[in-house]
């Protein structure tokens, strides 16, 4: 099993520069760090330090692994993990920073994660993680995995019939050409909801338009990008489905900027309910995954975890619904 003098040898610097990588000091040559994070990769270093059970005692400690905390979806998750904590008997440990690029993000789960299971934490939540190839030992619940099939315990929301129920709204407005603002492509989520939007298509015996579906990131910059395309076409959409509430404001910022009125203009529907949701004018409707109620269950699971109880299921659903609010109207049918 490596040590922090093998880790320090093989990426030939001292045993003080490793122990100042692993503890984020800004004092290393970015070169340096990255060196030394690939050696500690290849010899499982972090991955040693969870296997060896260095706690002797339970710290009563939850630890939450959040990838950007300004983002609308964690801040929810945190505020339901939080709420859950409270009462329980454990305290909660928090890290929230800038997750690196998507090519580095496993690497970077799987640090802290291991770097929490070494003696801070009795167990860990991840939110949205893009692996779930964690230390054996480690006691793990996920939330909004990126991956299918995780290995862990995780919760998720039933994006494809949450989709499915914001396309039936408006194809039960009249809408029929409805574009959709996708997610990030690793995403199931993005992918479900992908699927929901095809079904809604399919079950109204709408033809897909591959015109009216636009890539998306879950960021309000690329939803009002993706709208400008939408509603500059030659016969543009009379209602937008985007994939996450971010996406969808930005919707409603390109369409403002187009001189468009919502909803007289155009419909649009998001996915999550984040509280920006309404803070908008019109009020955004969308569908609720209950963000709060996943971060709460995902604590409970946990805590039911290191309580030794067996869980019913790896995967716990969460069920969504749409909330109507003001940005959708009836479109005039010809016949």
């Amino acid at each position: 099993m490596a040590t922090i003098q093998d880790v320090a040898q093989a990426a030939g610097v001292s045993v003080t520069t490793v122990s100042r990588v692993l503890n984020n000091k800004d004092d290393v040559a970015p070169e340096t760090c990255h060196k030394v994070r690939q050696v500690m990769q290849r010899m499982n270093y972090t991955a040693s330090l969870a296997a060896k059970g260095m706690r002797s005692r339970a710290t009563r400690v939850i630890g939450l692994v959040v990838p950007e905390v300004t983002d609308p979806f964690d801040r929810q998750v945190i505020q339901g993990v939080g709420s859950a904590v409270v009462g329980s008997g454990y305290d909660l440990l928090i890290y929230a920073a800038d997750a690196p690029p998507l090519s580095r993000r496993a690497a970077w789960e799987q640090q802290h994660v291991a770097r929490f299971s070494s003696g801070l934490t009795d167990g860990n939540i991840v939110v949205t993680p893009s692996t779930t190839d964690f230390p054996e030992d480690a006691q793990i619940v996920v939330i909004d995995p990126l991956i299918e099939g995780p290995k862990v315990p995780s919760v998720i929301a039933t994006n494809h019939a949450g989709a499915l129920a914001a396309m039936e709204y408006l194809i039960g407005l009249g809408h029929r050409r409805i574009g959709f603002i996708g997610g990030r492509s690793d995403a199931q989520s993005a992918i479900r909801r992908l699927d929901g939007y095809n079904d809604g298509l399919l079950t109204a015996g709408i033809p897909f338009d591959s015109e009216l579906v636009r890539a998306g990131d879950y960021t309000p910059a690329r939803g009002r990008e993706a709208a400008r395309e939408l509603l500059t076409l030659s016969e543009r959409p009379t209602a937008i489905f985007a994939a996450n509430d971010s996406s969808a404001l930005g919707v409603m910022d390109a369409a403002q900027e187009l001189g468009l009125h919502i909803p007289n203009d155009l419909s649009v529907v998001g996915f999550d309910n984040i509280t920006e949701a309404v803070l908008v004018e019109p009020r955004l409707t969308t569908v609720d995954q209950s963000i709060e109620e996943m971060g709460a269950l995902a604590t409970k699971l946990l805590i039911r975890i290191l309580k030794g109880e067996e869980l019913e299921s790896s995967v716990s659903k969460v069920r969504t619904h749409l909330i109507v609010r003001e940005s959708c109207q009836a479109v005039f049918i010809e016949r």
